[in-house]
């Protein structure tokens, strides 16, 4: 029985087209629906960068509450969006439980909040960024395939096929 989904984005261009197939579900099974979005952590070259152009103090500052307060903002946009996506549908907004931007590798962040929600179904892209057709799955959702402990419901981007 699925009782609650978790739907992973990326907020692509497709994001909205996968967010309706985590929406369908949700409301075929009468399950509650999270929505996550993994921001990777800055590299080794923006490091670099604001190194080079901040004093160590600004820069701790930064990560300290700069980095929360963004990521705060993030959040609150990325549900603003999704519920631009889903519309006047009352019902679908009340599927949608709660919208949470973390930082960190996606794959690892989206099997602990899987883990900690403790959800049923896992929902997400295929897409590669644009490796090509001989590169059918994303790092991210490959890893997710591989490694999760749930089904995953894997949405295959049909405008990358010819």
């Amino acid at each position: 029985m699925i009782r609650s989904i978790l739907y992973a984005t990326d907020l692509s261009l497709y994001a909205a087209y996968v967010l309706q197939h985590a929406l369908s579900l949700a409301r075929a099974y009468r399950a509650d629906l999270y929505v996550v979005h993994a921001v990777e952590p800055l590299g080794l070259f923006a490091e670099s960068v604001l190194q080079t152009y901040l004093e160590p103090d600004a820069i701790d500052s930064l990560h300290d509450g700069g980095l929360s307060a963004v990521m705060a903002n993030l959040e609150a946009r990325v549900h603003e969006g999704f519920m631009d996506d889903v519309g006047d549908g009352i019902d679908d907004r009340e599927l949608i439980r709660a919208v949470r931007v973390l930082q960190g590798d996606p794959p690892q962040v989206i099997l602990a909040e899987a883990e900690r929600l403790g959800v049923d179904l896992l929902v997400i892209g295929s897409h590669s960024h644009g490796m090509g057709l001989d590169t059918p799955l994303g790092r991210t959702a490959a890893r997710l395939v591989q490694l999760a402990e749930v089904p995953v419901y894997l949405v295959p981007m049909l405008p990358n096929r010819t």
